[in-house]
């Protein structure tokens, strides 16, 4: 039986972060996956010659000097990957109400760019700006320094997103600008706090940037990272038991008792509800516990469509594009089976021989997966032929939406792939095929967080259902969920002076 300090269950970035920083710290790691490859929605793959993203299309806070930035640096990986910083004028796009709004980069750009649009509203946009500062502020590096991961701004946890933004500005054409970005965390008016709001756009306009080459090259350098510190990764490893000796895991089952692993620790990167029926049945677990964590709310999945334009077609831009088509930017409705998309997320790859010409374009779409109830219990690959025309009718509808936008973009364009909800399922195993991890709520901030400690003395959790999804929030997760083994101060300064 093979024996390590932690043994780390699902390699998305949670999983692969905490086993990096810990195999930095001469702690023996051991990180399992139930897949072929490790990365979880950092995986790339490959559709008629292109590299295309599964699911992270880009991230903040990447200059030099910023947050994400000094925790690549400290986990040693920039040298392994190529950043392609976003437009500075518009990292993002929000096309509303047949007008285009600009989401600029650094915040005396972001705040000239909208007040150039609603100059009556200039002090209501600064005042915004400021807000999103102080709370991204609460873990930027000058506090990892201090030896702290984070400096507070959690009570923002218990107020609304949508409330704030409705108090600091009066027109409503710029609320919805403001919060236009909302696909992008599965934002809701009625439960989206304004930590997580304030927590993704401050490290978009701090500095949106892209990976050249796909993201499954950051999964890659992080395992390199993992084995040359002496740590393993084992892939086509599902871990499908967490046996207990005295309230604490003492094994991990791989594949139905194909193979045991002895461990001091646990960390999980897979759902909570999902970590728990892998333990075994103990008074620490309570049946109403369960349930709860069974019951909670997830946020909606991503219906995408990658698409390859007919070359000329469309003039490359290194931005995101927002394309509404509702009034409402908090809404996720839309009538699914008409196809009436209520907001389309573009994202462009330049052509690698006319890098001024647009190759791909990746289409996503908010998407419940009650949608895909005729398939429900199906695996990829096997789910049919009417999955696959209901994907092809969607595909087709979400280009010609986005064509209102980009004319002619539909024309000659050719479908390379899509993905729906239970795509996501059957990868990540995230409940419900959900995009964004469980639903925070303001109305019950408490309730709707996961602590990293659980009920089993030795179980830790990571990943986007404890603090905030997107590659930034789950590397904060880690870092919480690794200062549990290595202490909070310690492990703050080491990635703060890194």
């Amino acid at each position: 039986m093979s024996r390590y300090d932690v043994v780390v269950i699902g390699s998305g970035m949670g999983g692969l972060t905490c086993a990096a920083m810990l195999a930095k710290e001469g702690i023996k790691v051991c990180v399992v996956e139930k897949n072929h490859r490790p990365g979880g929605c950092l995986q790339s793959f490959r559709r008629g010659g292109r590299i295309l993203d599964t699911g992270i299309h880009y991230v903040g806070s990447l200059r030099e000097g910023q947050t994400m930035h000094q925790y690549l640096k400290y986990l040693g990986v920039l040298p392994r990957i190529t950043l392609r910083g976003l437009d500075p004028e518009g990292f993002d796009l929000i096309h509303l109400e047949g007008r285009t709004f600009r989401h600029a980069l650094g915040y005396d750009n972001f705040v000239e760019g909208l007040a150039a649009d609603f100059p009556a509203e200039r002090s209501g946009i600064a005042a915004y700006a400021r807000l999103l500062q102080r709370i991204g502020g609460s873990i930027a590096p000058e506090v990892l320094r201090r030896g702290q991961l984070s400096a507070g701004a959690t009570e923002y946890l218990g107020v609304s997103a949508a409330a704030a933004i409705d108090e600091l500005v009066g027109d409503p054409l710029l609320r919805r600008v403001l919060a236009g970005s909302a696909p992008l965390y599965g934002g809701r008016r009625d439960m989206s706090p304004l930590y997580h709001h304030a927590m993704i756009n401050h490290s978009n306009i701090e500095g949106a940037a892209s990976f050249a080459g796909g993201t499954q090259r950051l999964a890659d350098a992080l395992a390199e990272v993992l084995r040359a510190a002496g740590g393993e990764l084992l892939c086509d490893a599902r871990a499908s038991r967490l046996h207990l000796s005295g309230g604490s895991v003492c094994t991990v089952e791989l594949n139905d008792g194909e193979q045991q692993l002895e461990t001091r620790w646990v960390i999980s990167d897979i759902a909570p509800a999902a970590t728990f029926a892998l333990v075994d049945p103990t008074p620490l677990l309570r049946r109403s516990f369960l349930h709860r964590m069974e019951s909670l709310p997830y946020t909606y999945g991503l219906f995408t469509a990658h698409v390859r334009v007919r070359p000329g077609a469309l003039p490359y831009r290194n931005c995101n594009h927002y394309l509404y088509n509702t009034p409402d930017v908090w809404s996720e409705q839309g009538d699914f089976e008409g196809c009436n998309i209520p907001v389309v997320l573009l994202c462009m790859q330049p052509s690698a021989e006319e890098p001024a010409q647009t190759d791909v374009v990746t289409l996503m779409v908010p998407m419940r997966i009650s949608v895909l109830e005729p398939w429900f219990g199906t695996r990829s690959g096997r789910r049919g032929a009417d999955y696959e025309a209901f994907k092809r009718r969607f595909a087709e509808r979400t280009l010609r939406f986005a064509a209102r936008f980009f004319p002619g973009l539909d024309r000659g364009a050719e479908l390379l792939c899509t993905s729906t909800p239970l795509t996501y399922l059957d990868l990540t195993g995230s409940p419900e095929g959900s995009a964004y991890g469980l639903q925070k709520d303001f109305n019950r901030p408490v309730s709707s967080l996961i602590p990293v400690r659980s009920r089993i003395a030795n179980l830790l959790l990571t990943g986007q259902n404890l603090n905030v999804h997107g590659m930034l929030g789950v590397t904060l997760s880690a870092a919480l969920t690794c200062s549990e083994l290595v202490g909070e101060a310690y492990l703050a300064k080491k990635i703060g002076y890194a």
